[in-house]
Order: C-alpha cells, then sequence, then structure tokens
C-alpha cells in the first residue's frame, strides 16, 4: 500500500504474537543498574570533561541576526519549490513523535520508514483501540513544533551544544528502527551534517545554523497541517492521522486538525517568545523611540 504525501501515515497491525512467557528482571534490578553507572560518570575524566563540554552554555548572536534567521526559515518554508526539498526533515520529527509516544505508551515499535516523496509510515504493534492508540496517532503532528518548542528552550538558554548532540541522539536511536534503505540514508546525512556543524564550525557559527533550524521546526510544524486539512477536503487523506482519531474517538478528524493547529501555534508563539528574547527587546524599542 503505497504511504500518502506529508506527513506520514501510522500502520497499527494487532498485536499477534503468542506462545511463551517473556523472561525479565524486577524493576529494581534496571535502577540499581542505572543508579550506579550515573554515580560512577563524575568520577571518569573523559566524560566528566565531555559533560561540562555539553552543559557549557554560547552567547547569542545579534538580535537583528536572529530575526534574519527567522526570515530565512520563514522563506524556506514558504517557497514551494525550497519547501519541498526541506519538508523530509519535518516527516522525520513527525515519524519520530509516533516513534516516541509508541515507546511511552508501552505500544510494540515494529519500524519506520522514510520515503523519497517525503511521506513517512511508523509501524506499531499493541492494541488497536485505547489511549495509548490515540496518544501516538495524535503526536506526529505535532512534534516537529513541540521539538521545535523544546529546542528554543535549550538555544535561549544557550546550549546550543547539547541541543546539536541531543539531535544526534535521537537520530541514532531513530536510525536504529528505520527499516528501509532511503530513510537510513536520510538519517546518515541529516546526522552526518549535525556532526559537522557541532565538530568543526566556531560557536558563532553554531549558534546562527542553531537558531534557523529552531526557526524552520517551529515554522515548518504548521504548514503541514494546513495542508493537511486541504487534502482532507479534496477527499486525498483518507487514512491521515486525524482521521484515524476520528475513527478511534468519534470525535470529528476537523477537531483533532484544529488541536494540531492550535497546539503548533502555540508552541510557534512561545518558541519565537523565547529566541527573540522579546521582554528585553521591547523596552530597548521603546526607550530608543
Amino acid at each position: 500500500m503505497s504511504a500518502p504525501a506529508l506527513p506520514g501515515r501510522l500502520a497499527t497491525p494487532r498485536d499477534a504474537s503468542g506462545g511463551g512467557r517473556a523472561i525479565t528482571r524486577p524493576r529494581w534490578v534496571y535502577i540499581a543498574s542505572i543508579s550506579l553507572a550515573v554515580r560512577c560518570l563524575p568520577e571518569v575524566a573523559p566524560l566528566k570533561a565531555l559533560w561540562n563540554h555539553l552543559i557549557a552554555t554560547q552567547d547569542a548572536p545579534p538580535t537583528w541576526l536572529i530575526v534574519l534567521a527567522g526570515l530565512a526559515a520563514l522563506a524556506a518554508v514558504a517557497y514551494p519549490p525550497s519547501w519541498h526539498l526541506a519538508r523530509g526533515l519535518i516527516t522525520i520529527a513527525h515519524e519520530g513523535g509516533h516513534a516516541l509516544a509508541a515507546v511511552l505508551t508501552r505500544r510494540r515499535l515494529h519500524g519506520i520508514r522514510l520515503h523519497s516523496d517525503t511521506s513517512g509510515v511508523t509501524l506499531t504493534r499493541g492494541n488497536p483501540r485505547g489511549l495509548g492508540m490515540i496518544v501516538t496517532a495524535g503526536s506526529g503532528y505535532v512534534a516537529p513544533s513541540l521539538l521545535g518548542f523544546g529546542a528554543a528552550w535549550l538555544t535561549s538558554a544557550g546550549h546550543i551544544t547539547l541541543l546539536l548532540w541531543s539531535v544526534l541522539a535521537l537520530l541514532a536511536c531513530m536510525l536504529l528502527m528505520i527499516r528501509n534503505i532511503f530513510g537510513a540514508v536520510s538519517l546518515l546525512v541529516t546526522g552526518g551534517a549535525v556532526f559537522a556543524i557541532s565538530s568543526f564550525t566556531k560557536p558563532e557559527v553554531q549558534a546562527v545554523v542553531a537558531y534557523a533550524a529552531v526557526w524552520f521546526l517551529l515554522l515548518g510544524g504548521v504548514r503541514p497541517i494546513v495542508e493537511l486539512q486541504s487534502k482532507r477536503r479534496r477527499g486525498q487523506a483518507p487514512d491521515s492521522d486525524a482521521d484515524q482519531l476520528a475513527r478511534l474517538t468519534r470525535i470529528p478528524g476537523t477537531f483533532w486538525v484544529v488541536l494540531f493547529l492550535l497546539v503548533s501555534a502555540a508552541a510557534l508563539a512561545a518558541g519565537a517568545w523565547l529566541l527573540v528574547d522579546l521582554p528585553a527587546l521591547l523596552p530597548a524599542a521603546f526607550g530608543s523611540a
């Protein structure tokens, strides 16, 4: 079955596994092991140096450069040719949102596929109904915006290095679940670019790239939701996340589209407030006037 255009599709076959009881260790064993590992980390000099490097803060670029980065991201989202090339990054965040929600709700994550037409599919197993399925289906469209808001919080606090390495960690985790070659190549290229920026560029360059990427996530998270409703009106997205949620909850799909849009708009507004530092900018502007 072909996957629809962006955004991705959530495939949820019923769990048909059977036979045998899984052998599991008591939860306290894992907790004790993790606690011991965390306590030992500060005693390892290289790891301590790495941690200090990760949590170090960097100065923010000038406000005009932050605004310029936002305008560049807006142009990339609004201009169709550039959007067609760049929206695959939004698909990665979209499918990553499905995957993370599936793991957190204790569904079985069966795999992720990213396609060259910027669509994607996340395969999970478990109860085809219920809260876990609802949360998993509803996480895709809001994931880019929520990720952008979290990244805006780190960026505004000066944790550029921590942001870049966190992105690398998320991409590595996602790579483990990729089930097609194009998806693997997409993640490797994206991760390679992030690694190169974090390792071989000056802190000033890293900061500008980070701000532009955060703006892109915040702005790029809104457009697919608008496109979704346009396709639903034309009957081109019968298996979209909103329509799956409608079948799961008996609440119209339009309600879910509006909810997606409200969450993304709120994340955009809050993220912009953090990035531009409006509380400091407005008094300065009025004072100069």
